[in-house]
């Protein structure tokens, strides 16, 4: 059974248009024209228990509304969402204590006090046992390396440290869903790997569900087998990362670096006609093609043994790529 069931979620919110100048702010306290914004717009999806789902989107695209509707921090405007057998708005003091949230630009610590007091306070707060609680910060120390953190105020962090603390904080009390909007915003790459290796942990160990919504699609790659995509409220894509690659990752490229200066002439190689050349300078060409139709080898060892050649090499469609192919068809088909 799943562990996140969304039907048709949509939020709606009401709007409107400001006037300008000091007159248009005197007509805007007695006349004002509403319109509707429909930042998510009839979604359906599950999650199973143990998963590990990337959620993605431009700005705007209404990943953080559908976040807090299924936090319970919005009421949905219709639609209907239930996760580990509560709804999220309605039972949010039982709900609260199944989840943790992490929102990467907010901090759920305490900014004036050190690490280890939010800490004992969110113990107090989820009523976690003395030996359970020992127990996480040891397991959370071992990939975070928190221990010579937890006597320092919040506020003197960094980005990256108070990240790590955030994390271990919002599983203190053994959540089984974890929620992270853009949790490696800003972060350097040591500090990115760090969360990453933690997130893969208590996925894995834990067998915690995460939520993951980011920009960083490197993070999604690294973390996640399935990913959702929305855009305009609308959800564009469900299914494997795997399965996204295989339908639309089917151009590659060859980059060719000559011996020496020169213009190549296309048509003297005999290439398929399916294959775009580009030459991008004296020294360097650019061959894209269609993988399902031109085998990559068999191109390669048409223009090595054409041309003097100094170096090659074979790229395939990045995910920014993909994704940002599906944005522009407004879906996959």
């Amino acid at each position: 059974m799943s562990l996140i069931e969304v039907r048709n979620l949509s939020k709606i919110f009401k709007t409107f248009d400001r006037k300008e100048g000091v007159w248009g702010g005197i007509q805007n306290l007695f006349v004002r024209q509403y319109r509707d914004l429909k930042a998510v717009d009839a979604i359906s999806f599950s999650i199973d228990q143990g998963e590990m789902v990337g959620y993605i989107g431009a700005n705007g695209a209404g990943k953080s509304t559908t976040i807090k509707m299924l936090t319970g921090i919005l009421v949905p405007t219709s639609g209907a969402i239930k996760v580990g057998g509560y709804i999220p708005f309605r039972d949010r003091n039982s709900y609260t204590r199944t989840i943790g949230v992490v929102f990467g630009q907010r901090t759920q610590l305490w900014w004036d006090i050190a690490v280890v007091e939010s800490f004992q306070l969110l113990k107090k707060i989820y009523n976690v046992s003395d030996k359970d609680y020992q127990e996480r910060l040891e397991t959370f120390d071992q990939v975070l390396n928190l221990k010579r953190l937890l006597h320092t105020p919040v506020r003197k962090l960094s980005l990256g440290q108070r990240m790590r603390c955030d994390l271990a904080a919002s599983l203190l009390h053994n959540p089984m869903i974890l929620f992270l909007d853009e949790p490696t915003i800003g972060l350097d790459v040591v500090a990115k790997e760090n969360v990453r290796q933690f997130l893969r942990r208590v996925n894995q160990e834990l067998k915690v569900t995460v939520l993951l919504t980011t920009h960083d699609l490197s993070d999604i790659e690294e973390l996640c087998r399935r990913i959702m995509i929305i855009d305009k409220g609308r959800l564009l894509f469900d299914g494997a990362l795997a399965e996204l690659r295989e339908r639309l990752a089917c151009k590659s490229q060859v980059l060719l670096e000559l011996k020496e200066p020169g213009k190549v002439n296309p048509a003297a190689l005999g290439l398929n006609s399916d294959i775009e050349f580009k030459q991008l300078d004296e020294m360097r060409c650019q061959f894209i093609f269609d993988k399902r139709i031109v085998p990559s080898a068999e191109l390669i060892k048409i223009v090595v043994n054409s041309l003097p050649v100094r170096d090659v090499v074979l790229e395939d469609t990045t995910i920014e790529e993909i994704v940002r192919e599906i944005y522009s068809r407004g879906g996959i088909e």
